[in-house]
């Protein structure tokens, strides 16, 4: 059963995992995987290649500017842009500013697992030291 619950970014998982920081805010075990939440700090080149999954994705560039491309298109998101991405559509990005700060959520829940079990549990809420840059896919 789903339950309401508040977590600060501080509280959060942080991990590192190509080149970007994450931060896990909601997953699974916390919204009865309907849904899962990350924050993310990701330095300038950075982004996945192209990738699918079993999620509805959406992002909120909360700073910075990140091209997208998704399903043949190209989408440029600023800050305060928003971008929805549905399950099934191959998509990747690359951020084009210094450093993107933006909100990445996943429904169902699910995808946030990747960056739990493949990435690097980070040490401190900063960008990822040089070669963290596994892949996503």
């Amino acid at each position: 059963m789903n339950k309401p619950y508040e977590l600060n970014i501080r509280d959060g998982k942080p991990y590192w995992m190509v080149d970007i920081l994450w931060v896990v805010l909601a997953e699974q075990s916390t919204t009865n995987g309907t849904y899962s939440l990350m924050w993310q700090l990701c330095p300038q080149g950075s982004g996945p290649g192209p990738h699918c999954h079993d999620q509805d994705e959406s992002f909120y560039v909360l700073d910075g500017q990140i091209t997208y491309r998704a399903g043949g298109e190209t989408l440029v998101a600023t800050t305060g842009s928003f971008v929805w991405i549905p399950r099934g559509t191959v998509h990747s990005f690359k951020v084009d500013s210094p450093t993107a700060t933006l909100l990445n959520s996943y429904t169902p829940a699910g995808f946030e697992q990747v960056i739990i079990h493949g990435g690097k549990a980070a040490t401190h809420f900063e960008l990822s030291p040089p070669g963290m840059g596994m892949s996503l896919s």
